[in-house]
């Protein structure tokens, strides 16, 4: 079966997808920046699904250094790489541009924009000497041209990963390395719940949108793990939440209620 590698994979969607794509026979390569977090899922995960399929490392995807080491990683234990997910990225509080901090703007921008970019260049680079490989660039709220208060540093970051995607794709054309694009929807994660104040009438109001629109990682991530598996070209865009189904989604959300974050005690 297929070579998987996910940036950032210790938690959340990218964990998910892990868990995911192993129950679906892959061999998978996880990361993160924490080692020691690295190391226990890979022990974790091996228990879990056997050893010898998932391997991992530590990866600081602002890092051309640490990007080459986790291709290489793949390339010593598996082979090479056949999917290679950009899940990595990281969000700010819901605040007004002018009220976040410089330090944690850089920051997104390095990671969200700069990593996407070094990341691609890298995997990039391994695929069309190997002859083949899909790259699949994680979309977020803002990718689609959406705005909200509040998500103005973030949005603009995952516009960008619209442009990038279309870009990419006219520049692999004839080399047999595929881009395609990855939108995971409204996924409950720490990171989600992160971004807001929970004790603030704008989480409450959130909050029900939410419960209407978004589901669990144990949802969304073998969903896309299969059609990432059923993917056959470049371009390809995998979404989990489509217009229809979001419309569908509040037209019966009377008749279906729902409480995701019960578990999180909020």
């Amino acid at each position: 079966m297929k070579i998987i590698v996910i940036t950032g994979s210790t938690r959340g969607i990218g964990l998910g997808l892990a868990r995911s794509f192993l129950a679906l026979d892959c061999r998978v390569v996880v990361s993160g920046r924490s080692e020691e977090a690295v190391a226990a899922l890979v022990a974790s995960l091996g228990e879990e699904f056997g050893g010898g399929r998932v391997v991992g490392a530590a990866c600081d995807i602002t890092s051309q250094a640490d990007l080459v080491k986790l291709w290489q990683v793949a390339v010593d234990a598996f082979g090479g790489v056949d999917v290679w997910i950009n899940n990595a990225g990281v969000s700010l509080p819901r605040l007004p541009l002018w009220e976040q901090a410089p330090e944690a703007l850089r920051q997104l921008a390095d990671i969200n924009l700069g990593g996407m970019l070094l990341a691609n260049r890298v995997v990039l680079a391994g695929m069309v000497e190997q002859g083949h490989g899909q790259i699949w660039n994680m979309e977020g709220f803002g990718s689609g041209g959406q705005t909200q208060p509040g998500m103005c540093a973030y949005g603009a970051s995952k516009r960008a990963v619209n442009y990038l995607n279309r870009a990419l794709q006219k520049e692999v054309r004839g080399t047999g390395v595929q881009v395609n694009t990855l939108s995971p929807g409204i996924v409950v994660t720490d990171l989600l719940v992160g971004d807001y104040d929970t004790s603030s009438p704008q989480w409450e109001k959130s909050k029900r949108i939410f419960n209407i629109l978004g589901d669990s990682v144990e949802t969304v991530t073998p969903w896309l793990a299969r059609k990432v598996l059923a993917s056959t070209r470049s371009g390809d865009t995998v979404a989990w939440l489509t217009g229809p189904k979001a419309f569908w989604r509040f037209l019966t959300a009377g008749f279906n209620k729902r409480d995701l974050f019960a578990g999180m005690g909020i």
